[in-house]
């Protein structure tokens, strides 16, 4: 949500008066903190509400609202469907959220996912804990589920929480924490085809009446869905938390992750369109390399030193090391009949993040109406160290169905070539105030300010120097229509870097953010007693300010693009007699380009009503489980995802795919489970994304069958 320099916030688009009034009488009413109020929930796990919907999420808001509350989409997705569903793999396990495809590739570290139109680590926001890597590189961490204790998804912008880069949605990743209570252990043990093979333990309690702990370690290993596809992991993190006094609560954690991913890199298509032979080839040289190190060490501490006031502060430290290298480029050739390789490319990242983030929320009275007020800051030092081999070399042309994978070849360096700093803080504040006890207004407003600088590290010279600020904002307002239902109804305002911050070149310094804009309504019900939820929300977002190429003159990037979304998207949740629970969710939403073009041939070329690639205009997930006989549960759950293109032109469509997955859980006793898995099980062939070219795919995993003792103690 910054903005160039050279365009002052005095330029900028003013907050309407109405949001910055309602934001004024909240600041205003800090003098009234002495009137008690329902203290806002610290950072802690609690036992769940029967709704989701009365579940505080810390995504949405800084005010402790629940999903009710919120004039926005929010999705909790808890640690009792985490369990069921069976997804080890994180992006598995967020993409049974509504409106949320993956686009994993290892580029991005397959962590890359898309909603509401909008694609990408510069769209679409990944969290840990409420903490994000600064700029838009990638992340790699956490990509296990063993030690999450629920995912929350916040669809829409949501800069003013946590800045730019959010326009499409916020996805957060929160771990188990620290209980206390007696201690409890765990393990789980997976045996699987494809020689996978997963051992996961698990520890927490308390260790006296002021010190509890929370441990989780996990690994896996598979064979992979292609030739030479192995893969493996392992996780650690870990938690201590001091009660200190009766207001003042402490808690040092410390995670990490190292991965060994697949060295896949797609599938190329033969004459224009993908072969099924080819399904479980791996283009890829022998000594391919990629690796992932991921480390978040943070301290928190909650003080309420009333029931009208909570104070948090947050002091962290985020490192992450990536190193690649592969024959990532692939290209069948119709003259010669076989698979050109290229683009040899040797990478590793080295990042580092310090930052401190704290927000303090007062709860009193405005006029005689129930106000909550929150205000806070984060600041961070960040730096980026990139090395690269200038992505030159070839390992030579294969038979498609018959060769000799051969080995890793360049004649250009593997070097240190740049490294990227970024100094960012920011200032937000957020209002609610209850008008009527069924009416409440919400409004935001965030500033944010960075400073960019670029080393160029062969020549020692430096590169770039880049300031950016910028204002976002957002107004809603949510009106019980009765004890169960909700309206709600949202306006903001956010932007999205034109390339990560941390990896900015010189020739994309040269322009400002691209804005978004969004407009949304929608409704939140329980019913049926509350053994039953629905939520429907409509939106429409528009995103400007993409460079797109100038018609008079195509070698030249211009910043005048856009491109638009809208949708509606709907989900239910609901227990049924006889021991069946139902979770379904559908997205129908209509993705264009009103102003781009593209160089072809030389010529500026319109995209103008085109579909942005990689995204799914269809989505849809179901979920069923029947507990049929005491300790016995059937489960099974189909996940729908749309066509997509894999061009600008629209030319090249990924086929929509529907996967399957069955599972039947038998409970031994109150304590320990056995499951049995089956992952697609009508082995689908289908493709998640297409990234390093328009013509190069990426296969989805194929049929898995597991079997899962799961032991607590």
């Amino acid at each position: 949500m910054f903005d160039s320099t050279k365009t002052t916030l005095a330029r900028r688009r003013a907050v309407p008066g109405a949001a910055a009034a309602h934001l004024a009488l909240g600041l205003a009413a800090l003098p009234a903190l002495g009137q008690p109020a329902t203290m806002l929930a610290p950072l802690r796990v609690t036992a769940e509400p029967q709704s989701q919907l009365d579940t505080p999420a810390f995504t949405g808001s800084n005010l402790g609202l629940t999903p009710r509350q919120t004039p926005a989409s929010v999705e909790i997705i808890n640690r009792g469907q985490l369990q069921s569903r069976g997804d080890a793999g994180l992006s598995e396990a967020i993409t049974r959220a509504g409106a949320i495809s993956a686009m994993g590739h290892p580029g991005n570290g397959f962590s890359s996912l898309s909603t509401r139109g909008f694609a990408d680590s510069t769209s679409v926001m990944r969290l840990y804990d409420g903490l994000r890597q600064y700029g838009g590189v990638g992340v790699t961490f956490p990509f296990d589920t063993w030690s999450v204790e629920r995912i929350e998804v916040l669809r829409g912008p949501a800069s003013v929480i946590h800045g730019d880069g959010a326009i499409g949605g916020v996805v957060n990743v929160v771990p188990r924490k620290p209980t206390f209570g007696p201690i409890r252990n765990e393990v789980q043990a997976t045996l699987g085809t494809r020689d996978t093979a997963r051992l996961a333990l698990g520890s927490g309690g308390a260790l006296g009446e002021r010190l509890a702990y929370r441990l989780d370690l996990s690994g896996n290993r598979e064979a992979g869905w292609v030739d030479r596809g192995e893969m493996g992991d392992a996780t650690f993190s870990g938690a201590l938390q001091w009660e200190a006094s009766p207001d003042l609560s402490l808690t040092l954690s410390h995670a990490y992750g190292y991965q060994r991913p697949m060295r896949y890199f797609g599938t190329p298509l033969v004459q224009g369109r993908p072969l099924q032979s080819l399904r479980g080839k791996n283009y890829n040289v022998r000594d391919s390399f990629m690796r992932f190190r991921d480390q978040w060490t943070q301290l928190d501490a909650v003080w309420t030193p009333n029931a009208a006031a909570t104070v948090r502060g947050r002091l962290y430290q985020v490192a992450s090391k990536r190193d690649w290298r592969n024959a990532e480029n692939y290209l069948y050739d119709p003259d010669t009949g076989l698979i050109d390789r290229s683009g040899n490319t040797a990478i590793s990242h080295d990042q580092r993040q310090t930052g401190l983030t704290a927000d303090a929320a007062f709860q009193g009275t405005l006029g005689g109406l129930a106000n909550t007020l929150s205000v806070g800051f984060d600041a961070s030092r960040s730096r980026f160290e990139h090395v690269n081999n200038t992505y030159a070399g070839s390992s030579g042309p294969v038979d498609p169905y018959d060769f000799e994978p051969g080995r890793f070849a360049s004649d250009a360096p593997t070097i240190p070539r740049y490294r990227n700093r970024a100094e960012q803080f920011a200032l937000f504040v957020e209002d609610r105030l209850a008008v009527t006890p069924r009416w409440s207004l919400v409004g935001g407003l965030r500033y944010d300010h960075a400073r960019v600088v670029r080393d160029d590290l062969p020549t020692g010279t430096r590169a770039l120097r880049k300031t950016y600020s910028d204002v976002g904002w957002r107004m809603g307002t949510v009106y019980d229509l009765s004890a169960d239902l909700a309206l709600y109804a949202q306006y903001s305002q956010a932007a999205d870097p034109v390339s990560g911050l941390l990896m900015l070149s010189p020739a994309n310094a040269a322009f400002d953010m691209a804005r978004g804009r969004q407009v949304e309504v929608g409704l939140k019900q329980d019913f049926w007693q509350g053994r039953g939820q629905w939520t429907l929300a409509a939106y429409h977002i528009r995103k400007s300010d993409l460079l797109t190429r100038d018609a008079s003159a195509p070698d030249r990037r211009v910043q005048v693009g856009e491109q638009s979304s809208r949708g509606i998207e709907v989900a239910v949740n609901v227990a049924l007699a006889h021991g069946w629970r139902i979770e379904a969710n559908a997205t129908a939403l209509r993705a264009r380009y009103d102003d781009f073009a593209e160089s072809v041939g030389g010529a500026a070329v319109s995209r103008q009503g085109k579909v942005p690639p990689n995204v799914a205009q269809r989505l849809a997930n179901l979920w069923v489980s029947w507990n049929f006989q005491p300790g016995w549960t059937a489960m099974g759950g189909v996940r729908y995802v749309g066509k997509r293109y894999a061009d600008n032109a629209n030319t090249l469509e990924l086929p929509a795919y529907a996967a399957t997955d069955l599972a039947l859980r038998w409970e031994l006793d109150a304590d320990t489970t056995l499951t049995a898995r089956g992952e697609n099980v009508f082995d689908r062939a289908y493709f998640s994304t297409a990234y390093y070219s328009n013509t190069q795919w990426f296969y989805g995993p194929g049929r898995r069958l597991s079997l899962t003792l799961n032991h607590r103690f």
